[in-house]
């Protein structure tokens, strides 16, 4: 049976942890279609990893098995979860890390896996991405019912989410992501903004408490309607008021990193 799994983890690119996995998952299932989504997730960061699926796994096949694996808590008592929601299944830490994801696309069931007939015969206390994770996507993906992994579970972990404070010409938020171009998104979201009244051509001060730092911007449709160079703020592909520079990295010109809490005023 060809289903499509994919992987989303903190690994990197250079070691032997993402091709162990591919390798357990083709042993099982040698018809499987793994994807990378990626491997680039800096380390231990879980709330990261979460955004990338949530922003990710939708536009994946039907039936697709998404394998997270960022894991600081691997070897205690934190358990391996599986989801299964309308259309996707979620297989990783019961950290936080799925919840996002699978919430959004509407879940019809949680269990822990516990049944070690899924996983490789020995389990090693620090790599359960190999040992539990991979086996189980790949049993997944021949048609295997996962009532049979364990228990249901109906208390998941669930990561906190940034707080906003949105009014007529104000928000205040924090920087929840930066791309690989330096965006930075913040949590502000499109329908935020027209409860701001904000409109394209208006400028926006944006204060940065921990860096007492105040930058201008003007709200635009995209990055081709600044100059190169300019700073500037706008919807982006996933809904989120982000702020930019054209043909430039925000978060490096400014120093801003993610968590960082954002003043948004409507100037003029």
């Amino acid at each position: 049976m060809s289903r499509v799994i994919t992987l989303l983890t903190d690994f990197g690119y250079e070691s032997y942890f993402v091709p162990s996995m591919k390798g357990v998952i083709l042993n099982i299932n040698p018809n499987a279609t793994i994807v990378d989504i990626t491997h680039a997730i800096p380390q231990f960061n879980i709330f990261k990893a979460a955004f990338t699926l949530w922003a990710s796994y939708k536009y994946f096949p039907r039936g697709t098995i998404h394998v997270v694996v960022v894991d600081p808590g691997v070897g205690t008592s934190r358990r391996a979860l599986v989801i299964k929601t309308r259309n996707y299944y979620f297989v990783g830490p019961d950290n936080g890390v799925l919840m996002m994801a699978a919430e959004d696309g509407g879940i019809e069931d949680i269990r822990s896996i516990e049944n070690r007939s899924y996983m490789r015969p020995v389990v090693s206390s620090t790599f359960h991405g190999r040992d539990v994770f991979a086996p189980v996507a790949a049993y997944i993906s021949l048609g295997l019912d996962i009532s049979l992994l364990g228990p249901r579970v109906t208390d998941p972990i669930k990561l906190p989410i940034p707080p906003n404070t949105v009014s007529k010409g104000f928000a205040r938020s924090s920087i929840i992501y930066i791309d690989h171009f330096g965006n930075a998104y913040t949590g502000v979201r499109s329908s935020d903004v027209t409860i701001m009244g904000l409109g394209y051509g208006d400028t926006l001060r944006i204060t940065v408490p921990r860096k007492n730092l105040e930058i201008e911007a003007r709200f635009l449709r995209s990055y081709g309607f600044a100059k190169e160079g300019e700073t500037l703020a706008l919807i982006n592909s996933e809904g989120f008021l982000e702020l930019s520079v054209n043909r430039g990295s925000f978060a490096s010109r400014y120093g801003i990193e993610e968590g960082d809490e954002v003043v948004i005023s409507i100037v003029k």
